[in-house]
């Protein structure tokens, strides 16, 4: 079982806790009204979805219920790190802003965290 450490709660919880809510810090169009069809699907439907480093949100469901931002490794399921949302995207201590962080399972089996 994964624990993820919910900012507001300030304290690490089971994942049943939590739901995942998408790819963190996608920029809404100002006049979503005023978008052509293919500028609103893309916008909508079309992810990143990159291996390695990524950052997503999340909510804390069975907890205090509020959205919050996560740096995640995809392929080792590992969390990186959490932070409130509203905040800009966080630099992840120990990885450089150009280097993505890929690990195999076997590498952190064990180490959900």
């Amino acid at each position: 079982m994964l624990l993820i450490h919910c900012p507001y709660c300030e304290e690490d919880r089971s994942e049943l806790e939590f739901r995942w809510a998408g790819e963190g810090h996608i920029a809404r169009p100002e006049n979503i009204s005023g978008i052509t069809d293919e500028e609103f699907a893309k916008f909508f439907f079309l992810r990143n979805n990159e291996k390695g480093l990524t950052y997503e949100r999340w909510r804390h469901i069975h907890g205090c219920g509020r959205f919050f931002n996560a740096a995640r490794d995809t392929v080792s399921d590992r969390f990186l790190m959490t932070y409130k949302a509203g905040l800009s995207k966080q630099p992840v201590p120990g990885v450089s802003a150009t280097e993505k962080t890929v690990e195999t399972y076997e590498q952190t089996e064990g180490d959900a965290r």
